[in-house]
């Protein structure tokens, strides 16, 4: 696009591709406030942009939302992406903003050069990381980002956005990063987000990230990554709250979801927690992680998570909380339900993490609290051991309570292991530990 000529404007009260309108309202109600179509609709092509595999688009995106910001108040904009495959370096969004990939689009994490700063620009950590989670000090900026944004939806006709993380698994893998890597899609400080029917593959880090966000929905996603690519989690609501995460399918080298607040002091500090998440109907695999995990990043807190309707299979754990010393904060009122897991190494694992720390300032007496965890309607077939619900020492594992939990395929001699724990089952095979009594009343631990 000439710099003297404006890019056409479709001032639209038309049907211009989807509406956000059109979001079942039976589905994730209340977390997603719709808005009328975009008034002025642009296609990237307009900005000089180039979709055959090998252009540098960069400069077109970032172009194109820089122009589209003026209409914020405006009525909102959308920036079409026609089909073709768009090579770009990192870009911001906007509020009141749709980004809408048409049929056959494929948007390209830039392979320009390894840790470009044009392509990949260095930001600040976040606040309640105190620094990047994989290298001290910055860290490197999403493919899409977005920061104190608002009414933004990322969706389209089942288009891609392919991160291509490849150079960056090899940068870890070899060591020579020099900072964090970016994840593919992180909106931070924001609210009212939508993404929807798209496929997101190859993420560098984490795949999808809110953070510090409200007002979220995540529905009928494809996301995909190399079962061995490091750190690939699928959906990571971090300090979040009204978060909806439904009907997604997932394959990563991490977690497929995992529930986050902040790591150590800097989250403690921050204290911004995450709660009144729903994650539904996900099905997926990872052989190294969880179907869906809670920590071990939890320092500001997480509570009321609703976890439903998951199907996992040749996994190494379906439900997992992740607790360390020096921590702090809190996870409380959990309720997992409706569990079907196949070839899943260990169905239910609480225990402590990794033991990794932000720097040497971490507290030691920083001490976090788990309890009211409920989990019921487990079917876990071929599992190969027992599951495990290790609480710390001087903070045990309080209110963890089962129902109608069945675990097949155990050798014989597997038996649950269980530390610093208390709680009531009812219907569990093979028998937990005694530190759970057996309880003939669901209704001592809110179930119905």
């Amino acid at each position: 696009m000439e710099s003297s000529h404006a890019p056409t404007v479709v001032n639209s009260g038309a049907d211009v591709g989807w509406k956000v309108s059109r979001v079942d309202p039976d589905s994730c109600s209340g977390f997603f406030r719709p808005d009328p179509p975009r008034k002025f609709v642009v296609s990237i092509t307009e900005f000089g942009g180039v979709g055959d595999g090998v252009t540098s688009n960069t400069d077109a995106f970032r172009k194109a939302v820089g122009y589209l910001k003026r209409f914020e108040n405006k009525g909102g904009s959308q920036l079409n992406v026609p089909q073709g495959r768009w090579v770009t370096g990192s870009f911001n969004l906007t509020s009141n903003f749709t980004l809408f990939l048409e049929k056959g689009a494929v948007i390209l994490g830039s392979q320009a050069s390894d840790q470009d700063p044009k392509e990949w620009p260095i930001i600040e950590p976040l606040p309640s990381y105190g620094r990047g989670r994989e290298r001290l000090g910055a860290r490197h900026i999403s493919l899409i980002h977005g920061n104190s944004i608002s009414n933004v939806v990322i969706t389209g006709q089942n288009g891609t956005i392919d991160g291509q993380g490849r150079m960056w698994w090899d940068l870890w893998w070899n060591r020579t990063l020099e900072h964090t890597r970016g994840h593919l899609v992180e909106l931070a400080n924001s609210h009212n987000i939508l993404i929807y029917n798209l496929t997101f593959r190859n993420s560098p880090f984490w795949t999808i990230h809110p953070v510090y966000c409200r007002n979220v929905v995540i529905r009928k996603m494809t996301i995909l990554a190399p079962l061995n690519a490091p750190n690939t989690d699928g959906i990571d609501p971090d300090s979040s709250t009204e978060v909806c995460i439904e009907d997604c399918y997932i394959e990563s080298g991490d977690d497929l979801v995992a529930v986050k607040s902040g790591w150590d002091q800097y989250g403690i500090a921050m204290a911004r927690p995450s709660s009144n998440i729903i994650v539904r109907r996900i099905s997926g695999t990872t052989p190294t992680c969880s179907g869906v995990g809670i920590g071990s990043e939890m320092s500001g807190g997480i509570s009321n998570i609703t976890i439903v309707d998951i199907h996992v299979w040749n996994s190494a754990a379906g439900v997992r909380i992740k607790t360390d010393v020096g921590r702090g904060g809190y996870i409380t009122n959990i309720s997992i339900s409706n569990l079907r897991l196949e070839r899943v190494k260990i169905p239910i694992k609480f225990s402590r993490g990794a033991n990794d720390h932000s720097d040497d300032k971490w507290d030691p007496k920083a001490i976090p609290k788990v309890g009211k965890v409920f989990i019921s309607n487990v079917v876990s077939l071929n599992s190969k051991r027992a599951p495990e619900i290790l609480g710390i020492e001087g903070s045990p594992y309080e209110g963890i309570c089962m129902r109608n939990v069945n675990i097949s395929g155990l050798p014989p001699s597997a038996k649950w292991h269980c530390e610093h724990v208390s709680g009531f089952a009812s219907e569990v095979f093979p028998p937990p530990c005694p530190q759970f009594q057996v309880d003939s009343s669901p209704s001592s631990c809110g179930f119905t």
